[in-house]
């Protein structure tokens, strides 16, 4: 139960136990999840032994861990429901990717804003079931105003998150909090130092994971479908079993100069453990995510050696913040998608309701985490010779 997560273990057993009793469901559709889930718990308890987390970390870990074995259930229950939904087919989808920190997050809410598409939203990646009636009420779902409400009074109360992330209810958000449903994504790896996931996550089959991807997305589209965007940097990393379960993807690489992208990143990262061990653990964020940068960047490219160019698509984002609409229509073009004066009205309204820095400029430097310029040269030395990725300084 919840309060068996204690200072001393997360009970994982026990866990799975509330998360049924909370929902009323007793059965998972299958048990791919408890591998990771295994790992993860294990991992969490020995920084529990070590002393890494605070009370509160551990509360939020408890808390995120219930949501998650929640989300899957209530997945799980709907198709049983509804197996149905399981044959209609997931045409197209798009996946936006690359090194975090590099504009993913405004190529997913530029393509969102045509209408023609459709976007996991952050309110419904949270309560998927039931699903929308229609595609028109994505927005004025009662449960999508609870969302903007609650968003609306924590701006308010803490401006300068808004920095950090450009982010909304009803924008789209990352994969990786439905893909937490089957305990495979790289945010399980930022909540605290983790070094058994870690080596899991970037080494495991990853098939499992996006099949129930496939599946998410097939409950979402039940009554308000569309060709699908999804985002998440880490897609980076998987692309062989993105196209094994999406033969028909289409994926997006979005390029910034990958210095600044690892600043940003080791930032954000510090927000996490700030919230589950009250400090950041800056040689745990050099370690780890300079390499985690590169990784992301050299598997692209891996994938591209073996299956050619023209598998992934470029996009930088010197160019979506320099010419937003003049950007969209290339990469239209290259998905062979059509351009309509609904697209490019819904691009330029985001664009105009969300001006650079709207909360405020997002700041942070290499030297916060001790790293040198020279100690990423090498890391990223066969990308920025292959790609012509316009610098920040």
């Amino acid at each position: 139960m919840a309060e068996q997560l204690t200072a001393d273990q997360i009970v994982g057993d026990a866990l799975v136990e509330q998360a049924m009793k909370d929902t009323g469901i007793d059965a998972f559709d299958n048990d791919t999840w408890r591998e990771g889930f295994d790992v993860f718990v294990n991992d969490f308890n020995a920084g529990i032994a070590r002393g890494q987390y605070t009370e509160g970390g551990i509360a939020r870990a408890t808390s995120d861990t219930l949501h998650y074995l929640r989300g899957r259930l209530k997945i799980s229950d709907y198709l049983r429901q509804n197996p149905e939904l399981l044959t209609r087919p997931v045409d197209r989808p798009v996946f936006v990717m690359g090194v975090p920190r590099t504009g993913t997050t405004l190529l997913s809410n530029l393509l969102a804003a045509d209408p023609a598409r459709r976007s996991p939203l952050t309110w419904e990646i949270d309560d998927p079931v039931p699903p929308v009636a229609s595609k028109d009420l994505l927005t004025t779902d009662p449960r999508a105003q609870a969302r903007l409400a609650q968003e609306k009074a924590m701006l308010e109360a803490n401006p300068a998150m808004g920095k950090y992330y450009r982010g909304s209810a009803v924008y789209p958000n990352e994969c990786v909090f439905y893909m937490a449903h089957d305990f495979k994504t790289l945010m399980i790896d930022s909540k605290g130092k983790l070094p058994e996931y870690k080596e899991f996550i970037f080494s495991c089959d990853m098939t499992s994971a996006y099949e129930y991807h496939k599946k998410f997305l097939q409950v979402l589209q039940q009554n308000a479908g569309g060709v699908w965007n999804v985002k998440k940097p880490s897609h980076a990393l998987w692309l062989e079993t993105i196209f094994k379960v999406y033969p028909d993807a289409r994926v997006l690489w979005a390029h910034r100069d990958p210095f600044a992208a690892t600043g940003s990143l080791c930032s954000v990262i510090s927000l996490s453990h700030m919230a589950h061990m009250g400090k950041p653990d800056t040689a745990w964020l050099k370690e780890n995510y300079t390499w985690q940068a590169a990784e992301h960047a050299n598997r692209i490219m891996d994938f591209r050696d073996k299956h050619g160019e023209d598998k992934v698509i470029d996009v930088h984002y010197a160019d979506m913040t320099a010419d937003p609409i003049g950007t969209m229509k290339q990469v239209y073009r290259q998905l062979g998608d059509e351009w309509t004066a609904e697209a490019e009205a819904g691009i330029q309204q985001w664009v105009d309701d969300n001006p650079q820095d709207k909360f405020g400029k997002h700041e942070y430097k290499l030297a916060q985490y001790g790293i040198e310029k020279a100690e990423l040269d090498p890391l990223f030395e066969r990308y920025l010779s292959r790609y012509d990725v316009a610098r920040e300084g």
